[in-house]
């Protein structure tokens, strides 16, 4: 099998599960009337290998909150099963992205089943609930900036200011559905919704140790790990300077050179292999029939 197919199955393996073929089908193949033209904001951004990056940006972001992260500590099931964890996200960016709008639907309303169940007291003390909005809020705004940001960086072609706040707006419907009250529209209004997190983020040791899990100990054979790397290096630097100050994600004195020299071009060649596996025409994502879009 040549290397360029190999590396794509392993990808799907990976984020799709060893069912993927059967996932991909009754997301891009399936009949049916989708939300989203393939030429929208939300799908060129949603389709591009930048996600996988920008994923792993929004994990980190996302730990930052010490009530959101009790809740992926001790309900996810991060350690015990991240390739599941991934299986489902990746499940439902792409079917509410893609897919049709039947299938979006029952997509969400078992992720608002599960949220139903999740709750409890976080270390410090506190109850969190997974139905909160606040906290809702946070998550739907760390990844939808995580995403944008992503895009923006590796894509050859970005979002103009007009296509930025289109794939904000876009966004919303699902976060909507998950019960996020009046998603940010454009992109200064996410902008302004994440910084009024700012005084409830903190790093804890639950923020510690998904920080170490994601950047230094992945899941991972030993031989895939330096193309993972790659992408966390891309990840990392995408973070505002807050959040890497708060989980030691910077080098001293040889942080901007290590940046500009190894870690950014790291990244963006992370990437531009995703994309390239990803290109292979025996991905369902790439055939005429397809909703996706190019990368």
């Amino acid at each position: 099998m040549p290397i360029r197919r190999r590396l794509a199955a392993a990808l799907r393996s990976r984020v799709a599960g060893p069912d993927a073929d059967r996932r991909a089908a009754a997301i891009w193949l399936a009949p049916g009337e989708r939300r989203f033209a393939p030429t929208d904001p939300i799908c060129r951004v949603h389709n591009h290998a930048g996600m996988y990056a920008g994923g792993l940006r929004a994990l980190l972001l996302q730990s930052l909150h010490p009530l959101a992260m009790a809740g992926v500590g001790e309900h996810s099931g991060y350690r015990g099963d991240p390739w599941g964890r991934l299986q489902r996200t990746s499940e439902f960016i792409a079917m509410t992205t893609f897919g049709p709008v039947e299938g979006a639907q029952r997509v969400l309303d078992r992720i608002n089943r599960v949220h139903d169940t999740v709750s409890g007291t976080a270390p410090d003390g506190r109850t969190y609930d997974a139905r909160d909005p606040h906290l809702l809020t946070w998550v739907h705004v760390a990844e939808i900036d995580s995403f944008l940001t992503a895009y923006q960086r590796y894509s050859r072609t970005p979002l103009t200011p007009a296509e930025a706040d289109t794939y904000v707006a876009q966004a919303s419907w699902a976060a909507g559905e998950l019960g996020v009250p009046d998603a940010p529209q454009t992109v200064e209004d996410l902008q302004r919704r994440l910084s009024a997190y700012g005084p409830e983020l903190a790093v804890t040791d639950g923020a510690r140790d998904a920080a170490a899990f994601l950047l230094r100990e992945p899941p991972l054979p030993i031989g895939a790990r330096p193309g993972y790397w790659m992408l966390a290096a891309g990840a990392v630097t995408m973070l505002p300077d807050y959040a890497r100050d708060l989980l030691g994600l910077r080098l001293g004195r040889v942080d901007a050179v290590a940046e500009r020299l190894v870690l950014r071009p790291a990244g963006r060649l992370g990437t531009a292999a995703v994309g390239w596996a990803l290109s292979e025409p025996s991905d369902p994502r790439n055939s005429p029939e397809s909703s996706a879009t190019s990368r």
